[in-house]
């Protein structure tokens, strides 16, 4: 066999199972892989999340192992052709570290930045985290989870004192009574969930979808809200001025368990249902039934997603809705509650344990003087040296190149030129940079920009854990190694800490087998929000995972928070006020229509993975642009005709799809494709002022046949 190569049959060769979980959502749905002289194939398995099912990406995912675009070699970018060529390992490293050295050297330890993935397990996550802290000392750090669960983190954190997805094990939603939904789209995001979805509406509960458009989730909902985009905290807020009026209210748990009610129950006193039905144009017949439902129900859900979450309100939009479940009575109480469900594989766990700017492993605060102990204890270096909290990931990548921001720029399990708002931006910034490094297993659009290009192990090639949507903590297993001249991202953090310091001591403090990076994760994050102290990767196989917290190790886990007390200091939930305020950029008469964006079913984030696969590119080739057919006629656009979607950032160009399930108000488009038909390159960069959020799903633009 020669290097790099791997492959797809191997004759002889005694058939292998392993019992994992799918590369791509939080569900991160159980399945097996079994590899004979045939290939790789994956097979069911039954798991509490999807009990034996798997959407279509889940049921192709091991096509990618031997796929022919596979890196096996790393790559470096001819200073002469300007063309990047097969280089070897030594070659490659030697130039990031030369310049990553150069580079702080003139212009200090920040001019070198990492941008990490919620796609990375979590003992990667907390390397990349460490890595930059100790061995490059740069604050600058974070990564596109930011884009995904910021907001509904910020939220949970001011309301709760605890982040986690669902507070709650994932089957509680087949028995509620009344589930709503509110920028959710599971059918096509995640649809082994909708199981759960058939399961509540067959016992007799009831489902609420609040979304601009028709989606597949909507067409099963008893109820179905279509407000205008970015009004879902008015729609919030009315329902719970509704569910006040009515005397809904479980006022024995707000004296309990909250604190603040007054001051919100005065500030919705003025979302009267008429009000809300204006600014949103949900009918207020909609808002009084929904509130009916969740008001009088035994077991109430209330999710949040993407559609409420990515804008520059974000926070406090989600705050509203965590309002309206404290307020019924809802968080911590048997078969009802809040959540939100996390989008990226990992983006729980990938957020837990050091990625984001401002954390250390374990959910703590990097400018808490005591979790700056711990951690710096762990790592084995004065507390002193480590840097303080960095920016967050759309600042950050909007600073690269610039005079003042950083140089270089380490890039692992992400692609911004596709997924960044105000893309075309992004990828200038990008360009500026003196040196771009991107460890990836495919040549990403941002992998292609790259001075150096590193090719990485897949999820089948490495052990590690996940932590999925419930806080729940899962085993991926390898089923092989990694193809020759492929790297684990362990062993690439390891390889270039040691060229940065003293090789023994880096090799101690970057260890490239999981289960030790894994051991000392639970020391790192013992005390922490996020404590994963009392679970080993043995408990993890005993059982269908663990829930976080889990302190001890003949302790208990907690599948359900808040049944006592929540997070904070004194164990009360916290209510906020909040407030309508319109989107960042308002519809005029140069740019009259409101764009969102979103997902479609047989594609998966910025699409580097799903649309190499031959069966997901025929179900979902191209991008598209969706537009109402009165909106089309009065454009003179035909179902099929290429048009042309224009903000004040960029545009876009691609097919038109006519749908009566959209406003005739706004238009959509999914996020997966690059190059003409990036809808990211019209989206807004404006940001919510806690989380850091970009504001992806409203912007105003114009749109004209091509």
């Amino acid at each position: 066999m020669t290097d790099g190569a791997w492959p797809a049959t191997r004759p002889g060769r005694t058939p292998r199972e392993v019992a994992t979980h799918c590369p791509y959502c939080a569900l991160q749905c159980g399945m097996t892989l079994r590899e004979d002289d045939t290939g790789v194939s994956v097979l069911p398995r039954q798991f509490p999340t999807n009990r034996g099912g798997l959407c279509q990406k889940g049921w192709t995912s091991a096509e990618l192992l031997d796929h022919p675009d596979r890196l096996t070699t790393p790559l470096l970018r001819d200073p002469v052709s300007g063309e990047l060529r097969p280089a070897t390992w030594d070659a490659a490293l030697d130039r990031i570290v030369t310049g990553l050295r150069a580079i702080q050297d003139s212009s200090g330890r920040d001019a070198v930045a990492v941008f990490g993935g919620g796609g990375l397990t979590n003992e990667k996550a907390y390397a990349l985290g460490k890595f930059a802290r100790v061995a490059l000392r740069t604050r600058n750090i974070d990564y596109n989870g930011r884009f995904c669960m910021s907001s509904a983190a910020a939220a949970g954190l001011r309301a709760f004192g605890v982040d986690r997805g669902l507070p709650f094990p994932l089957a509680d939603l087949g028995r509620a009574d009344t589930l709503l939904l509110v920028g959710a789209n599971p059918a096509e995001t995640m649809p082994p969930l909708v199981r759960w979805l058939t399961e509540q509406r067959r016992g007799g509960g009831r489902l609420i979808v609040v979304d601009p458009r028709v989606t597949a989730t909507a067409r099963q909902a008893d109820l179905h809200l279509q407000p205008l985009p970015g009004t879902d905290l008015a729609v919030a807020n009315a329902l719970l001025h509704i569910a006040v009026t009515e005397g809904w209210v479980d006022q024995a748990y707000v004296a309990e368990r909250t604190t603040g009610f007054d001051a919100v129950r005065r500030s919705v006193a003025a979302w009267w249902p008429a009000r809300a039905e204006q600014l949103s144009g949900v009918p207020v017949a909609d808002l009084e039934a929904t509130a009916r439902a969740l008001g009088t129900g035994s077991r109430v859900i209330i999710l949040t997603a993407r559609g409420a979450e990515q804008h520059a309100k974000g926070v406090d939009t989600v705050t509203a809705y965590v309002n309206l479940a404290l307020a019924l009575g809802l968080p911590g109480r048997e078969g009802s509650g809040y959540g939100c469900l996390t989008g990226q594989g990992n983006g729980q766990g990938g957020r837990e344990h050091g990625q984001k700017a401002d954390q250390l492993p374990g959910y703590r605060r990097i400018d808490d003087p005591a979790a700056r102990e711990h951690v710096a204890g762990v790592w084995g270096v004065p507390a002193d040296d480590l840097p303080g909290p960095g920016v967050p990931a759309y600042q950050l990548l909007d600073s690269l190149g610039t005079p003042d921001g950083p140089r270089a720029l380490l890039v692992f399990g992400s692609n911004p030129v596709v997924s960044a708002p105000r893309a075309a931006r992004i990828e200038g910034r990008l360009r500026d940079l003196d040196l771009l490094v991107v460890a990836d297993l495919l040549l990403s659009e941002t992998a292609a920009l790259a001075d150096v290009v590193l090719p990485t192990a897949q999820w089948a090639e490495e052990d590690g854990t996940m932590t999925n949507l419930e806080g729940r903590v899962l085993r991926r297993r390898a089923l092989r190694p990694p193809p020759p001249g492929v790297r684990t991202d362990l062993a690439i953090l390891a390889d270039l800490a040691a060229r940065l310091g003293d090789a023994g001591t880096a090799a101690a403090r970057f260890p490239t087998d999981p289960a030790t990076v894994f051991a000392e994760l639970r020391r790192a994050s013992a005390g922490g929000v996020a404590d994963y102290a009392g679970i080993d990767w043995a408990r993890i196989d005993e059982t269908d995972g663990v829930f976080w917290p889990c302190p001890s190790e003949d302790g208990p886990d907690t599948p359900r928070l808040f049944a006592d007390r929540f997070g904070t200091p004194d164990g009360r939930a916290r209510f906020h006020a909040v407030e309508h305020r319109p989107a960042a950029e308002e519809v005029c008469a140069t740019y009259p229509l409101h764009f969102t964006t979103g997902r479609v079913l047989a594609q998966y984030q910025s699409g580097t993975q799903t649309r190499r696969v031959a069966a997901l590119r025929r179900a979902a080739p191209e991008a598209f642009v969706e537009l109402h057919p009165d909106l089309a006629a009065r454009l003179g656009i035909d179902d099929g005709d290429p048009v042309r979607v224009t903000s004040r950032r960029g545009e876009l160009r691609a097919p038109a799809r006519l749908s009566a399930g959209i406003r005739p108000d706004t238009v959509f488009a999914p996020f997966h494709w690059p190059g003409a038909g990036r809808a990211n390159s019209v989206t807004n960069d404006a940001v919510d002022p806690i989380s850091g959020m970009p504001e992806f799903k409203i912007c105003a633009v114009r749109v004209e046949k091509a």
